[in-house]
């Protein structure tokens, strides 16, 4: 053979394998689908919320991707695809998180992202999702003003919003502690705080419509000494303290106010409890009241798909999961339920809208409890919750949450295209408790 036709038979055989190539090419990234998963790396929310939530999203796609997870979700992968993982760090500003979404999806290349643990990152990427017609679910974002502010066709939340934690809180205290004379609150003075307070004092007029607010305090978010509070709280005539602490504020007040004896004296009412508890341990005062966002963590209904997720977790990062990982969990959970069903209809890859079509009106089963896309048109999930008493058990040598209290769906969260304001100021109407 010639040099011209060896020549030519490289170049035929180099544009052959070029060709090759780019006819496989797409095939194969078809059996992967990127996931951008964005959650508190570092900063004061990254331990009690962000790197828990991380934790979750490694465990539950890892498992995912094998085909492990219990039934109804040991297909492997998205409709048969293996999800591949983009993390990024939520901390920085929100205009940060906006540049960082659009990268996601125009740079990196996702078809789907799960993430914000901020309800002001959550307000603010809610729209550029819907601009860039990106299917996104937003995991622990407590806000009730997403849907509340305008609808969507590519953004779910399957956890149900901040208004379900108070409500919660104050059937409890009413369960517990009767018609009390008076109440008081300690919580952080920016827009969690101020929301979860109010929630809670219109959902009390409700139920306890003598009882009165003898406190009412809010330092700032981050202030770490508490002590001018603890001393107001120490001349309350309350008998029960209401607060949404969490993180560093929350392990700061209960160090300060226990060696100052409030909890010898106060009830503690702690909607977000549950994510220091374990790190508390035997410093978290018996008696106090705790919740979990849902019936999370030691609230968790018992199921196989409970019991493995709490025995993975716990033996792949040495603690067990809280609040956070649930909310990640059932999230990543929700967006397989859908993801599956659509490919299941179409019989191949689905769009974002065959996806999210799928989503609307979903029921599925989480970790820690059933969740219903039943409000917001099918996108905004509610689910029963519960609150508890902490007791460290001393035999054990771990804490517990005894004499636990279950409450439906429809007793705590608002009905379908009524806004938590509304519902609340209006006596909670329609509330289904029995």
């Amino acid at each position: 053979m010639g040099r011209k036709s060896i020549s030519r038979l490289a170049g035929f055989l180099g544009a052959s394998a070029a060709l090759s190539l780019a006819l496989t090419g797409p095939v194969a990234a078809q059996d992967t689908v990127r996931v951008g998963i964005v959650s508190f790396l570092t900063g004061p929310a990254a331990v009690p919320f962000g790197i828990p939530g991380k934790n979750a999203a490694e465990l539950i796609i890892d498992a995912i991707n094998e085909g492990s997870l219990p039934a109804p979700y040991n297909s492997k992968g998205l409709g048969g695809a293996t999800i591949e993982a983009r993390y990024v760090d939520e901390a920085g500003s929100v205009a940060n998180q906006v540049t960082e979404y659009r990268n996601l999806v125009q740079r990196d290349g996702v078809s789907a992202v799960v993430g914000y643990v901020s309800s002001g990152n959550c307000l603010a990427v809610a729209p550029v999702a819907e601009e860039m017609k990106t299917l996104t679910v937003l995991y622990d974002c407590g806000t009730p003003r997403i849907f509340e502010e305008r609808d969507y066709t590519y953004v779910f939340r399957v956890t149900p919003t901040a208004t379900m934690d108070s409500v919660g809180a104050a059937r409890y205290v009413i369960d517990k502690k009767g018609q009390i004379p008076n109440f008081s609150g300690i919580n952080q003075n920016y827009a969690w705080g101020q929301d979860s307070w109010r929630d809670f004092v219109l959902a009390m007029k409700t139920l306890a419509p003598n009882a009165t607010i003898d406190r009412e305090l809010f330092p700032k978010f981050l202030a770490g000494e508490y002590g001018a509070e603890i001393t107001s709280l120490l001349t309350s005539q309350a008998e029960i303290i209401h607060t949404s602490f969490y993180g560093g504020d929350l392990e700061s007040f209960v160090g300060q106010a226990t060696g100052r004896g409030l909890f010898s004296r106060k009830t503690m009412v702690m909607s977000c409890g549950e994510s220091a508890m374990f790190r508390l341990g035997n410093r978290m005062p018996d008696g106090t009241i705790i919740g979990a966002r849902g019936p999370h963590g030691v609230l968790a209904r018992e199921s196989e798909l409970n019991t493995w997720f709490q025995k993975a977790y716990t033996e792949r990062y040495g603690t067990p999961p809280t609040y956070p990982s649930y909310h990640m969990a059932q999230s990543l959970l929700g967006l397989k339920a859908a993801w599956d069903k659509a490919a299941a209809a179409k019989g191949g890859k689905p769009t974002p809208e065959e996806v999210a079509k799928a989503f609307e009106g979903l029921e599925f089963d989480g970790p820690s409890t059933r969740i219903q896309m039943a409000r917001a048109k099918g996108h905004q999930g509610i689910s029963e919750t519960a609150y508890g008493t902490f007791k460290f058990n001393k035999e054990t040598n771990k804490p517990e949450v005894v004499d636990i209290v279950r409450y439906p769906a429809d007793c705590v969260n608002p009905p379908d295209g009524v806004t938590s304001q509304e519902w609340l100021e209006g006596g909670m109407k329609g509330a289904k408790c029995d």
